[in-house]
């Protein structure tokens, strides 16, 4: 396959912009071939336990690409350089994410109405935990 033309893209571009989702499907795949090596460049410098993959990756950044119909494209390196910016994003979202489960992300929500009560709860299971424990070290 040639490489595709640096108008011919831009012109797709702005054709998509335009609301030619025909444009969309003609410029997928001129440039899905540069967008893997770009999402491979990235996942180089990810830990060797990620669970994303360079092509889950681009599938990701096809989500958010249909978002932003509405980008002015000046040229290729204008959507390259939004795209490299999107998968940065992408990974980045995914590490908070990451952390936010570590640091209790799916801790128990209680407003403060609920406070006292959930308070008197856990107070109650601490006792019975407590009591259980020095039954079974006795």
């Amino acid at each position: 396959m040639t490489e595709p033309i640096e108008h011919e893209i831009t012109e797709l571009l702005q054709a998509w912009r335009g609301g030619d989702e025909q444009a969309l499907e003609k410029l997928t795949p001129q440039v899905y071939r540069e967008l893997h090596q770009a999402a491979r460049r990235c996942m180089t410098r990810e830990r060797d336990e990620h669970s994303l993959q360079a092509t889950a990756l681009i599938n990701e950044l096809y989500l958010r690409l249909s978002d932003l119909k509405q980008v002015d494209w000046q040229n290729r390196a204008h959507f390259f350089a939004l795209c490299a910016r999107q998968m940065r994003r992408i990974l980045t979202d995914l590490a908070r994410a990451r952390q936010s489960e570590k640091r209790g992300g799916g801790a128990y929500v209680v407003s403060l109405d609920e406070a006292p009560e959930v308070a008197a709860s856990s107070h109650a299971d601490v006792l019975a935990v407590d009591d259980a424990l020095n039954r079974w070290h006795s």
